[in-house]
């Protein structure tokens, strides 16, 4: 008996996109991204949508603006901006076989809008201060590449699961809750829970963002989110949401149990 083939790279995306002021705030800092790029150009998406590798590679991001009004809507703007410039030129690449080195891309990218955003807060006053976390994530056949700043999270949750966060938190006490001396309960009600270590902009000099990359198969489901989502849903309902429910559904559930924060969420399931 010949051996089974390998299981073939998932060819499709399905994708679901939502963002919610929440119960409290009086403004939304959050937004989403979700384009489609080749050699030639980036094409923004619609907030639901399905389609195939075939013919470009896919982008989905969430972003959560701190420091005014606009900061969060300045941040998505500027990152696709940045995307605009640099991916269609590595897929152009790759397409020639030339390896872009997703990880070196992504990294450039985020050093890009961090000085952006340094840039306008030194220039504006009304910018002065904005930063913005930023959890992105780049599809390719057969791998979603990643890049993170923040608290907002992306996780995957395998055809075979379980759920796995891919993400750091870059807080005080995710720092914690990483050398095991915090449980998910504790993290949730810590006093210096929104204590970001790293932010994109802000005025920070420095930024080391995490890079990294999964291969995914069919059947595979992603979630970008920010905090305001993961402060209304364990993570054990979410991993029970994320393998059934859309962006929106997940995001309402979120603001009617906590709602005292914006929340967004992008979903991705591999075709």
């Amino acid at each position: 008996m010949s051996d089974p083939s390998p299981p073939q790279p998932p060819n499709g995306v399905r994708w679901s996109g939502m963002t919610h002021r929440g119960r409290v705030r009086q403004n939304n800092e959050d937004t989403f991204l979700c384009l489609n790029f080749d050699s030639r150009e980036v094409r923004y998406l619609g907030k639901v949508g399905e389609a195939t590798l075939d013919h470009g590679d896919f982008v989905f991001a969430v972003s959560d603006g701190m420091g005014g009004a606009k900061s969060g809507e300045f941040a998505s703007k500027i990152a696709a901006e940045k995307i605009t410039r640099l991916l269609p030129q590595s897929f152009k690449q790759s397409a020639q076989n030339i390896s872009a080195g997703h990880g070196d891309v992504l990294t450039e990218l985020f050093h890009r809008i961090h000085q952006e955003l340094i840039k306008l807060g030194r220039h504006y006053e009304e910018c002065r201060g904005m930063g913005a976390t930023l959890s992105l994530g780049w599809f390719t056949p057969g791998w979603m590449h990643f890049a993170h700043v923040g608290d907002s999270r992306i996780y995957w949750l395998p055809k075979s699961g379980p759920m796995k966060q891919l993400t750091d938190d870059h807080t005080y006490v995710g720092w914690l809750r990483r050398k095991g001396e915090l449980n998910e309960r504790q993290a949730r009600t810590h006093p210096r829970k929104s204590v970001l270590m790293q932010v994109l902009g802000a005025g920070r000099q420095s930024l080391d963002p995490q890079i990294g990359s999964v291969s995914c198969e069919s059947g595979d489901h992603f979630l970008f989110c920010t905090d305001g989502v993961i402060d209304g849903i364990w993570d054990h309902r979410l991993a029970d949401m994320l393998a059934k429910d859309d962006a929106k559904t997940i995001v309402e559930y979120a603001v009617s149990e906590s709602g005292r924060d914006n929340a967004s969420a992008v979903v991705v399931e591999m075709l």
